[in-house]
């Protein structure tokens, strides 16, 4: 490798490492993995080169791979920084259009901040992403309400609509699934929210003497405050409050959480991304199946009243009721949420056949059956169709089953309830009789 860089550039600097420095892999705990050669400016890293020779397996043996490869990444945002000769990545052009739209005494690390976490929610509302209490939504809710704290401590001096204009002019031509309307009212719907539990927090914030994982876990479930927010502006009250504290709190919480369903709902529930359903007899089960079912005829009338814009954003389902959360910017009207339910009956009168084909995922992608685009899906996955064939079919979904096999067991549908539980997202809750 030595021989190699310095007949690119025999002035270059080489420096040898031993193993345990220069090789890179396995992810986790077996794969491809092999040697490396890291290439450093001015102390950084910018790029790294794997030569994948090896498959290492689980008693850390290595075998020689049959095909060897090389896995490269660089790092656009580190080289741009060499390349325009700046300090640091935020003097580049990817980021001085938008840090130069902040105010002048703004602190320089507040700027960085802002920059980062505006150019993160473009892309993660961009890509459907919605504010929420878990996984990615949970994610952007926190880039939001920390951007909304900073805003809030320097004098609301920040004009978000022009930096979010700046953002996605800036980057569409390379990304041109940037979306302004739908990244300025999830934005701006989020931020509404916060506004009216923000002060409040801030307040009982200055008056806590001092900070335990324990207060400042009621200060993030009250008021929404984030550990970050919570440690930056705790000051010398904050000294002893650790990350891996305040993470202990939260998983109390969340076991506390599960308690409580498991105690309200008896432990049973279709556990959608298996397919393995809970239930204490039979009667139950196909109870669930039911509602299962039906499950998949709701999504599908809800996007023929509402238009394609709805996207499933999560589901639960118990003996009692299934619930059903999706993408929707408002709240329905009695009239939709009534031509919904009819045409949900409609399919179970006409006795559909439920079917499902199996099928390598690109080319179920391409039938149009609705799925969780982020999701992390097999080579081969399920297709459940309603109707006498895939393409013609009323519904299809990627799913793990099982369900009813035709429309006509499932009964009468309703639907309960249909409320808001976060910035874009509706809920409804449904039953058959």
């Amino acid at each position: 490798m030595e021989r190699i860089w310095k007949s690119i550039d025999p002035n270059i600097e080489v420096r040898k490492f031993g193993r345990a420095d220069n090789f890179w892999g396995p992810t986790g705990d077996e794969g491809p993995c092999g040697p490396t050669t890291e290439i450093y400016v001015d102390g950084i890293e910018i790029w790294n080169i794997v030569f994948n020779q090896y498959y290492q397996h689980k008693d850390k043996s290595l075998e020689p791979l049959k095909t060897p490869g090389i896995d490269t990444g660089l790092g656009l945002e580190r080289l741009v920084k060499v390349v325009q000769k700046v300090p640091t990545v935020f003097e580049t052009d990817l980021f001085q259009p938008i840090t130069g739209l902040i105010p002048e005494g703004v602190a320089t690390r507040t700027k960085r901040i802002i920059a980062d976490h505006l150019r993160a929610i473009s892309f993660l509302i961009s890509d459907d992403v919605l504010p929420s209490n878990k996984e990615q939504g949970y994610v952007l809710r926190r880039l939001i309400r920390r951007v909304m704290v900073y805003n809030h401590l320097n004098g609301g001096l920040f004009n978000f609509p022009i930096m979010f204009n700046t953002v996605i002019s800036h980057y569409q031509d390379f990304y041109p699934e940037l979306n302004g309307k739908a990244v300025s009212g999830a934005f701006e719907a989020e931020s509404e929210r916060f506004k009216k539990t923000l002060q409040n927090g801030l307040r009982e914030l200055d008056k806590t003497d001092r900070l335990t994982a324990e207060s400042a876990f009621k200060l993030y479930e009250s008021f929404g405050l984030p550990y970050e927010i919570i440690k930056e502006l705790g000051g010398v009250k904050a000294g002893f409050l650790t990350r891996e504290d305040f993470d202990v709190e939260f998983k109390k919480h969340q076991e506390k959480s599960r308690a409580g369903v498991e105690k309200k709902f008896g432990g049973h529930g279709l556990l959608l991304d298996t397919g393995e359903l809970k239930a204490k007899d039979q009667e139950e089960l196909d109870k669930v199946l039911r509602l299962h079912t039906s499950t998949h005829l709701l999504q599908q009338a809800l996007r023929d009243v509402l238009g394609p814009e709805v996207h499933q954003m999560g589901s639960d389902i118990t003996a009692e009721r299934t619930r059903f959360d999706f993408s929707f910017t408002r709240k329905m009207t009695p009239e939709e949420i009534k031509k919904v339910e009819d045409i949900v009956n409609a399919k179970i009168k006409e006795d559909l056949p439920m079917q499902y084909s199996e099928l390598p995922k690109e080319e179920a992608e391409k039938t149009g059956a609705l799925h969780f685009f982020k999701a992390k899906y097999p080579e081969k996955v399920k297709v459940y169709f309603m109707g006498k064939d895939l393409p013609s079919a009323y519904s299809k979904e990627f799913c793990g089953g099982p369900h009813v096999t035709h429309t006509g067991l499932i009964g009468d549908f309703k639907i309960v309830k249909e409320e808001g539980i976060s910035s874009g997202v509706r809920r409804i809750r449904g039953v058959v009789i």
